[in-house]
This record gives C-alpha cells, structure tokens and sequence, in this order.
C-alpha cells in the first residue's frame, strides 16, 4: 500500500494518464479533420472542401442537359404574360433577372422537372418570371424551351405610370432592395392569382433533389398536421432549404452553453467523488490529485472539442419537419399556404423597401407566426453570384449560403425513393377506384 501512495507512484501514474488522454485526444482531432470538414459551424470546416459540389454538380449536369434537349426540339411559342386559374396543387414561381457572367436558371428549372412524371408534373403550375421592363435582355427570353417547360412566362402588365416607375428601380436610382421586393410581392400576386392550394417560391439560383416534389407533398402534409396538433390554424411557410452557417453555437445562447459546461464538470466530479466514497477499493486509483485533472482539465479539453466540432454535426437536426422560428435563412426556397400569401403580399406593400427573407421574418416574429423547416434539405444554393448582394464580398456572401447534407445524397437511393414514392401513390389510387 505504501508503494501505491508513493510520490513516484503517483507521478508516473499521473504521466501515464496525461499520455494516454492526450493521444487519444489527438487522435479525436484528427477524426473530426477528417469528418466535419463541411460543417461550416465547425472549427474544422475547410471552404476548399467544405464547398466541393458532389451531388448538386451531378443535378447540374442532367439539369443542363435536360433544359439542352428541350431547347432543341421545342418550337417557339408565344409568352404569356399573365397566368390562369389551375387545378395543379403547387404553384411554383422562379424570379430570374439576368446576369452579365452567368445565369442559373437553366439549371433551378431542369432539376425541378427532369424527374417528374407525367402525373406529378400535372400536379405544378411552373410561373418563370423574367423582371425586366425590356424582356429581352434575358436569354431565357427568346429560348424555345421557356416557354416549352414553363405553365405561364410572367412579364410585367403594369400601369404606364408603374411601369416608369420601375424602369427607374433597374437603373437603379433607388435602393435595390425597392425592386427586389416589389418582384418578388408581384410574383406572389401571380401564384396566388392561380388558386393553387399552396405557392412555391424559389431563386433561381438553386437545384432540386431528384424526389423534390413527393417530399414537398408530404412535408406540407405533416406540417398542416403539426399545426393542427399543436393547437394552431394556421403556419407561415415551409422552409424547403436552409444554410448550416447560422446554426452554429450562437452568442445568444451563451449563458445556456455555459450552464451546461459547468453542470457537465460538476457531474464529473459528483460521479468520481461518489464513486470514491462508496466504492472504497476505487479510493486508491482515484487520490484528489487525480480527479483534479479529470475535472479541471480532461472534462473542459472535451468540452471544448465538443463546441469546436460543431452545433450541427454535434446536434445534428432529425429529418422530417420541425420548427424553425430562429437563426432559419434564406429565401432560397420557400412553400406558403395560399391563404397566407395574401398576408404577406400586404406586408411588403406596406413595406415597400426591404429584403423579402428579412422582411418575412420580421412579419413572423412580430405576429408570432409558426414557421416549419424540412430536414434535409430538398434544394441547394448553387450560385456563386447573387442579385441578393452587390459590392465586395460579393462571391464569399453568396457561397455561404450552402446546406452541406445536400451534397451528401446519393443519386440511386433517391432514384429508387422516387420509383417507391410513384408506386405508393399508385396503389392508392387503385384501391380508391
């Protein structure tokens, strides 16, 4: 016993455990390098990898091809300006201006429709909506396969004295917010003047898993009915795609994440000096000295490697849907009920200047709105410039905007998720005839 409590005795024990915590500490750093490099809220995210396109660049590449073959074999066909009343269930508006070096919404379209059958495809009333008082200056403008994919091809019918008006918004002799909201309030007008039970907006800057439209049906399915169970008659919208970056460890939350530091070194030292006290065979293993370290060394170093790995790999969002009424962005893709549009559409003319995800938020928090998000994400942010920003930055603002699980999904499970998705709908509707 006299050489287990000696000074040697403890040092060399100490020596070992400070060793031994320490590689495999090193080694759980090397592990999270390795596997949480594209979590943006991860102090191992790296931008080089952390933004590698791996499914949206395989979606990108049928998209084009797709949108080519349509293109090719389309005639050309009149633009309507105005949509009409439709039976579909979703109507789905895509706003897209155009861009001296590139354009995206070859590639939002062709991922949309390239999968869908004949019924699902029945089932969306597609608005493209071409915000320019001279149309023309888009290229989508004078391609056949515009007007071959799209329900309606919305142009501005406005007023003389409103189309003035925002001729002066494009040369831009008011703040850019102005003619970004007023687009986007006009094609919620659109949509709702369809009748279609909920509307879909989408930038065009963004790509569509293969299985979109089946998740999105039964998302607004389970969000009606959450709604329901959770005593409300009504939500906001359905978030369909969101960026990782704002989930992070939030400095709102810090007295939360500190609490929860000290609870977890408090219940390390409880369990060890309990441990100690009622187990006596365990007191020589366990002198003070060692549960200091454990306590006030080993305990913080892996909370800190817990912060640092990041929120969302760490506390990862289960699928399906849930609320979402804080740190949520951006408008990248967005499902209203039809009745809601209405409200917001009053909103924004009240407003008239602002972004339309800024201004959206502010109307949820101020009326104390519901507001659902979809896990995972059926959309990803493809484009590296955004009619959002302008200025410096410009690039680096426009690439975060990025939900790394999207480019985790695995091209044949979605096609058969799909295949499955169809068949089911199909034996449904057999048993009902």
């Amino acid at each position: 016993m006299r050489l287990l409590s000696s000074p040697s005795y403890l040092r060399s024990t100490y020596a070992y455990i400070i060793l031994s915590f320490f590689f495999v500490y090193l080694l759980l750093i090397q592990y999270c390098r390795t596997h949480y490099y594209r979590d943006p809220t991860s102090a191992f995210f790296d931008p080089d990898r952390g933004y590698e396109k791996i499914y949206s660049k395989f979606r990108l590449t049928q998209s084009f091809n797709y949108i080519h073959q349509v293109d090719a074999t389309a005639h050309p066909a009149n633009k309507t300006v105005l949509p009409t009343k439709s039976s579909a269930s979703l109507c789905v508006g895509i706003p897209s201006i155009s861009r001296d070096e590139i354009n995206y919404v070859e590639s939002a379209v062709g991922s949309l429709l390239l999968d869908l059958t004949e019924e699902e495809r029945a089932d969306i009333h597609l608005i493209l909506f071409i915000p320019h008082t001279d149309p023309s200056v888009h290229p989508i403008y004078s391609s056949n396969w515009t007007s071959a994919v799209a329900d309606t091809v919305l142009l501005y019918d406005l007023p003389q004295n409103q189309m003035d008006h925002v001729k002066n918004l494009e040369l831009g002799h008011t703040s850019a917010a102005e003619k970004g909201l007023f687009d986007y309030t006009y094609l919620l007008k659109a949509c709702h003047s369809a009748g279609t039970p909920y509307v879909v907006i989408l930038e065009d800057d963004v790509i569509a898993l293969d299985g979109w439209y089946h998740r999105t049906r039964h998302a607004l399915d389970d969000a009606d009915r959450k709604t329901s169970d959770a005593g409300a008659s009504k939500y906001l919208y359905l978030r369909l795609f969101y960026t990782h970056k704002f989930l992070g460890w939030n400095s709102e939350e810090w007295f939360k994440y500190l609490s929860l530091s000290l609870l977890t070194v408090a219940t390390v030292a409880s369990t060890l000096l309990c441990t100690r006290r009622y187990l006596p065979q365990t007191s020589r293993l366990l002198p003070s000295g060692i549960i200091a370290v454990l306590c006030l060394i080993f305990t913080p170093l892996c909370i800190i490697l817990f912060f640092s790995a990041g929120r969302v790999s760490m506390l990862p969002i289960t699928a399906g849907v849930h609320q979402m009424p804080r740190f949520g962005c951006c408008s990248q893709a967005l499902a209203f009920p039809r009745d809601r549009v209405t409200d917001l559409i009053e909103w924004f003319e009240d407003q008239k200047v602002g972004n339309a995800d800024s201004l959206i938020e502010e109307f949820a928090d101020a009326n104390n709105e519901i507001r659902w998000a979809l896990t995972p994400s059926l959309f990803q942010h493809v484009g590296i410039l955004s009619s959002k920003f302008a200025g410096a930055g410009t690039r680096r603002q426009a690439k975060s905007i990025w939900n790394f699980e999207f480019e985790r999904n695995n091209p044949i499970t979605l096609a058969l998720e799909h295949e499955r998705a169809v068949g089911e709908v199909s034996d449904e509707g057999d048993t009902l005839r």
